[in-house]
């Protein structure tokens, strides 16, 4: 790990960075992302926890005292008594093979007491920070109360880093504040990909509707060589170059806007990758009769369900004339093959290209890592975020406040 790495967006940030933090017998109040799924009491999916123990480990050895905070669903500042992070304690506790101590509430002497009771290296969970109304208000004097049981601020949590709340971004405006090691990774990622990336740089941005990605694709546009855009939004750029896309999904509203979109990447020297062949049928659904179609074969009632096979060759050409890719949604109906062909064919083409060093892979967004994860080729991306809503803004170009509060 570097002493202080220098990530760039659009200008210089930098980082101090947690071995450079002088941590024994120190509180460290550290967001961690806990927001796990649950079915019956019971976590069905302990990667957010995985994510956090690199972090939380490394603070531990190193002799602090570890305040874990974290939010859980959505009480809207209330107490919700089946909204408790109490149940997070145990399975954490086994991964991390210590115990870990939880407080009943996240400030106040509930808070305080079991903070107080930990040893050097000891691990403790506080109460959801959602119970209080001024987490999500970013509310000063709740900052404050958090704060109260810290020395130094770590932040794991690049998933809620687009959200101004106090454990976010309050809190790093009260204590030295670090990002934790997840966080890190993630950030040097991004900036790999996006922010100061190896050039010839393509993008894949797909999904069902323009009007959700607009900001993605206008700052996209400006900054990659190479573009391909697939899934339900090729259509509406089909459309908008007078092509016939039948009963597909398109929003033929936003027809201008793509043609903007067109021209902005024109002057760019951004070369769009569209579809200019296509896998149609007549209902979405298993087993259906398919067919592949020229961009003017596409018949009136042809739903558009998928990239065809001439336009993933072109893709994975591209790719192999590529440093760097930044990948976001799939570029067909993946969940139901066979329109799963293109995403799969593009996937797993991208991360032997990565597994070889050739190319630096990173992708994200909760369908884009279902999509890798239905080809069996996550693990051999560069890096796959899970961060959702905070990688896709950090995409669009836009300032995260829980990444500017860290900055040194």
């Amino acid at each position: 790990m570097p002493d202080i790495p220098t990530l760039f967006r659009d200008d210089l940030m930098t980082f101090r960075t947690l071995d450079t933090a002088d941590l024994a017998g120190k509180r460290a109040l550290v967001r961690v992302d806990f927001n796990v799924p649950v079915d019956g009491g019971k976590i069905t999916d302990d990667t957010r926890l995985r994510a956090a123990l690199p972090t939380i480990s490394y603070l531990s050895k190193q002799g602090a005292k570890v305040i874990l905070l974290a939010h859980f669903d959505r009480p809207k500042g209330k107490v919700v008594p089946e909204m408790s992070l109490a149940f997070v304690a145990e399975p954490l506790s086994k991964l991390l093979e210590q115990p870990v101590a939880f407080a009943s509430d996240a400030v106040g002497p509930a808070a305080a007491d079991v903070v107080n009771g930990l040893e050097n290296g000891g691990v403790a969970l506080l109460e959801n920070v959602r119970f209080h109304a001024g987490e999500e208000k970013n509310d000063a004097d709740f900052a404050a109360a958090l704060a109260a049981n810290g020395d130094v601020y770590v932040n794991d949590a690049f998933s809620a880093a687009h959200r101004a709340h106090a454990s976010t971004e309050g809190l790093a405006k009260l204590l030295p504040a670090y990002p934790g090691l997840s966080m890190q990774r993630e950030l040097e990622a991004l900036d790999a990909a996006l922010g100061n990336p190896k050039k010839p740089v393509i993008g894949i941005v797909g999904g069902s509707k323009v009007s959700t990605k607009l900001d993605l694709l206008n700052n996209l546009v400006a900054k990659l060589d190479r573009l391909a855009i697939g899934g339900g939004m090729a259509n509406t750029f089909l459309f908008a170059q007078g092509h016939d896309v039948g009963a597909s999904l398109c929003e033929k509203d936003l027809a201008d806007t793509a043609r903007e979109i067109i021209a902005k990447a024109e002057k760019a020297g951004c070369e769009l990758l569209l579809p200019t062949d296509v896998v149609v049928a007549k209902k979405v659904a298993p087993g259906v009769e398919t067919a592949v179609r020229a961009l003017n074969e596409v018949q009136a009632d042809d739903l558009i369900l998928d990239a065809g096979p001439e336009s993933a060759k072109r893709l994975l050409a591209a790719m192999d004339d590529s440093v760097t890719l930044i990948w976001n949604g799939p570029l067909g109906v993946f969940e139901v093959p066979p329109f799963d062909e293109a995403t799969v064919s593009a996937a797993k083409h991208a991360a032997a290209l990565a597994k070889s060093g050739k190319l630096v892979a990173v992708a994200g967004g909760g369908d884009t890592v279902a999509a890798l994860n239905h080809a069996g080729v996550s693990a051999d991306f560069t890096f796959v975020s899970t961060a959702g809503g905070a990688f896709l803004e950090w995409m669009e170009g836009k300032t995260l406040p829980g990444v500017a509060a860290l900055e040194a």
